[in-house]
């Protein structure tokens, strides 16, 4: 990984119950990218994934084309990647 970056991705709409976390694992899979997707209390989901931002951008750019009917709105942080995650999963 040439500049290992961090994304934190809280995505709002008709996002729970769709299967959006299993459709991001699924993108994610495609990719060397490492993090979770998960529901959030207040309906939303979260996506953490740590990679090379080339490859952060295109996972990015998979959800949106194949969710976008469910996504209200993404807010999302970039950071330096912390290299915690083994794999990337879907959290509970």
């Amino acid at each position: 990984m040439g500049d290992s970056t961090r994304i934190r991705v809280v995505y709002s709409g008709n996002v729970q119950g769709v299967g959006f976390r299993a459709t991001a694992r699924s993108l994610a899979k495609g990719l060397p990218v490492k993090g979770f997707v998960k529901n959030l209390q207040d309906g939303s989901v979260e996506l953490l994934a740590e990679g090379d931002s080339t490859d952060l951008d295109s996972l990015l750019e998979r959800i949106r084309s194949r969710l976008s009917a469910h996504i209200r709105d993404a807010q999302i942080e970039r950071g330096v990647a912390k290299g915690e995650f083994k794999d990337f999963s879907v959290r509970l």
